[in-house]
Parts: structure tokens; sequence; C-alpha cells
């Protein structure tokens, strides 16, 4: 394996592991945990802050702020940080080495400048105080350059594999909606969460004993406001939660049959039925993870394997996008 390949190797791992991580920091209301950026007020580490988060503590204890949040928070940029590394180192071993890469440095450069713009998300995800847009942005962001590496990965393996797929061009067109389709429900569902509209509906299949409570998708999908507040900065009414849980409820039915509906197809087409049995697999994991945080009032651990989930299942349609165009 050449340095270039273990460069992307481990910066896909890596990038799995920062969505990962920066789900639990979210959901565990850690965010804010360093309220600057990109130290922890002005110190390369919470340790060296202790005198600053103590001061908070004595003014705000139940704040944002506290030693475990500001730990959760840095350990994230860390781990960040060494991913935005690793992918510049990418992108100079790709240029020094673009005659002998299999596609060339065009993918690499858009990474480097996707992990700039991302670095530039979390910044403002902290000074815009967890503003919705620019949340659900960076964690998009997280999810496309895992999905980048992925296939800047796959791209380069391939070079080294002698393994050869047959023409199954009849499901180029149904994979590619079945990503457009999932991006749209993991956006969704980065909006639940970031909006903290996740147990805005505690019941299911049905939401607040209706099938159709009412809702409020005026306010509810108005991007440009900060959070808990509509655009006007009036308090977001509970009629708007619940239109974004409904939509991203309804959304899921829908992805939910039309990739079993795909993992059907794949499971009858020679050489596909492995990858198929794994993305039923883990569509059925979702699909149970995402009905336990309604109905166990969204456990920690249960809500950031939900987000980890999305990301696997994420990866599996990137990995059948790549198999049905290689020849």
């Amino acid at each position: 394996m050449t340095i270039y390949r273990k460069f992307i190797l481990a910066a896909l791992i890596l990038a799995f592991g920062v969505v990962s991580l920066g789900a639990y920091v979210r959901l565990s209301d850690a965010g804010l945990g360093c309220p600057d950026w990109p130290g922890c007020y002005g110190k390369l580490t919470p340790h060296l802050a202790a005198e600053a988060i103590n001061a908070e503590l004595a003014v705000r204890p139940d704040g944002p702020v506290s030693h475990a949040k500001a730990w959760k928070e840095m350990l994230h940029r860390y781990l960040a940080g060494t991913l935005g590394l690793l992918v510049l180192g990418i992108a100079v071993l790709g240029w020094r080495s673009r005659r002998e890469t299999s596609g060339g440095v065009g993918l690499p450069l858009v990474l480097l400048g996707l992990v700039v713009f991302q670095a530039l998300l979390g910044m403002w995800t902290v000074t815009q105080l967890l503003k919705p847009l620019i949340v659900s942005a960076h964690l998009l962001g997280g999810l496309a350059t895992l999905s980048l590496l992925l296939w800047l990965w796959l791209r380069e393996r391939a070079q080294y594999s002698h393994v050869y797929y047959a023409r199954v061009d009849h499901l180029r067109g149904s994979a590619a909606i079945g990503l457009a389709l999932l991006v749209t429900q993991i956006a969704l569902g980065g909006w639940v969460s970031t909006n903290y509209a996740a147990l805005a509906c505690t019941d299911f299949p049905l939401c607040q004993g209706a099938w159709m409570p009412p809702m409020d998708f005026a306010h509810g999908f108005t991007l440009h406001r900060a959070l808990g507040e509509t655009a006007s900065g009036e308090l977001l009414p509970m009629t708007a939660l619940t239109a974004i849980h409904w939509v991203h409820r309804v959304m899921a039915l829908i992805v939910f049959l039309y990739l079993g509906l795909l993992v059907l197809r794949l499971l009858r087409t020679p050489g596909y039925a492995s990858l198929g049995l794994v993305i039923g697999g883990l569509l059925l994991l979702q699909v149970s993870l995402g009905i336990s945080n309604v109905l166990f009032s969204l456990p920690l651990a249960v809500a950031v394997a939900h987000n980890a989930g999305a990301a696997l299942l994420l990866s599996s349609l990137v990995l059948l996008n790549y198999r049905v165009r290689r020849r």
C-alpha cells in the first residue's frame, strides 16, 4: 500500500470518528463547551482554561460551559484538526503523484477546499451560538467529507484490485435516486437535531395522538434564524418543532420503502446480493434506532448510534453508486 493510500484510509477512518464524535458533542449539549474558537478561552486545552471555566460556572452553574463539556468540544476540535492535516497531506501527495493516481488530483483538491470550509462552519457554529442552519451545514459537510474520502479510497484501491463487476447499467439511476433520497433524509434529520425537535412527538406511529397534529411549517422551515427563535426573534412555537419532526418521519417512510425495493433488486442481481444485505441490514437498524429514540425519550447512546448509523448507511450507498459505475 502506498503512503498516498495509507493517508486516504487513515483520513476515512478518522472522518467517521469525527462525525460520530460531533454528534455526541451536539447531543450532549457541549457545542458551546468552549465559547470561543479555535482554543478554549484563548488556551490550547481546557486544563489551561480552568480558571476561566470556573469563573463562568460561578456565574452560570447550569449554563453551557463546564469542564466536561469543554473537553468534549476540544477533543472534537483536535480530531477535526488532525483530519484537516491528513486531507492536506492527501492533496499534496496527490499533486506530487498526479500522473500515477487513477483519477488525477481534482478530488483531493475538492476535499481540501471542503475541509477548509468545514473549519469555518465549526467556527461559526460557536460564534453564531448554534444557529440551526450552520450546525446542519456542518453536519452535512462532515458526511460529505466522509463520502468523498470513501470514493477516493475506492478509486485508488481499484488500481490494485482484480475484481470485476458485471454491467448493471439498469441500476445506475435507481442507485443515484436512493443516494439523493438518503441525503435529503439525513439533512432533515440534522434539522431535527439542531432544532432540538426529536421529542416533539413522543408516541409512534402517531404524533401527539394524531396522524397529522397541528403544525407550523413556515416557522419550522425558516432557515435564517437563531436557535429556538422565529425569524422575528420570538420563541419558536411547539407547532413548528412538530412540523420539523413530522416531515422527518414521512421522509423516513419514503426512504425506507424506496431503499427496501432497491435492496430486493440487488438481491436478485449477480454479484450484488452481499451489498444488498448490508444496505438492508443498516436500513432496518436505522429505522429501529429512530423509533427507539422516540419511545425511550432520546437516550444519548441511541441518538449517537442513530447518527453513526446514518453515516454507515450513506457509505453503503456511496459504495453501491461507485460499483454500478465501474466497469
